[in-house]
């Protein structure tokens, strides 16, 4: 079955949810990397934080469902704050995501900014009344006491992650992207859709962008 969903910043959310709900988007997951709204301009480089709070409620209220919280764990800036986002998640129906920081060439930002999840999953497990394993990305989603839902995506040096990926997603330029980790393989899809490609053109560029897929980890 066809889901499509749709990762954003949120800015914008609250103006287009409802547009977005009728044109067909199932779902939506919300980058929010911090509940206080000085870190959150320093996180992200925009003053922007209650218009995605706002943007996130707007998608619930139409029903976008599940919106989940992209929480982006990063050492010494939001590595505090796992349980309040978890009880703001909690308190507002949503699913958090708690996701390692990536990056395929491990650059210096990453070196200075990557935390371990191990702590983290340690504490969900205490928390947890129930552990599910997903099969997409046989990630681990944790049914907690008294409510919410929380779920560990940590692609770094996991074969799993690979092995269990079955996306393709659309980059912003309209690109479609095999891999998470990869922009060297990408297939330009909205330039062709722009000029009026044909359904087997468009089914065409799928195929080969599924074809192009291959695990970053081994």
């Amino acid at each position: 079955m066809l889901e499509i969903s749709m990762t954003t910043n949120g800015v914008l959310l609250a103006k287009y949810a409802q547009r977005l709900r009728d044109a067909g988007l199932a779902r939506v997951n919300v980058s929010l990397g911090t509940l206080n709204p000085e870190k959150f301009k320093q996180i992200s480089c925009v003053d922007a934080f209650e218009k995605v709070i706002l943007g996130i409620q707007t998608a619930a209220r139409v029903g976008l469902k599940p919106v989940k919280v992209n929480m982006v764990l990063l050492r010494n800036i939001n590595d505090n704050e796992v349980r309040n986002m978890i009880r703001f998640a909690t308190e507002n129906n949503l699913i958090l995501q708690i996701i390692e920081l990536e990056s395929p060439n491990e650059t210096e930002a990453y070196k200075k900014y990557h935390a371990e999840l191990n702590n983290v999953k340690s504490s969900l497990e205490r928390m947890a009344e129930k552990v599910v394993v997903r099969e997409m990305h046989h990630r681990r989603k944790y049914f907690l006491r008294g409510g919410g839902e929380v779920e560990v995506v940590n692609p770094m040096h996991n074969t799993e992650f690979c092995r269990y990926c079955n996306r393709i997603r659309v980059t912003s330029d309209g690109k479609l992207k095999p891999c998470l980790l990869r922009n060297d393989n990408l297939v330009d899809f909205a330039g062709l859709l722009r000029k009026g490609a044909s359904n087997d053109t468009l089914k065409d560029l799928f195929v080969e962008a599924v074809n192009r897929r291959k695990p970053f980890f081994t």
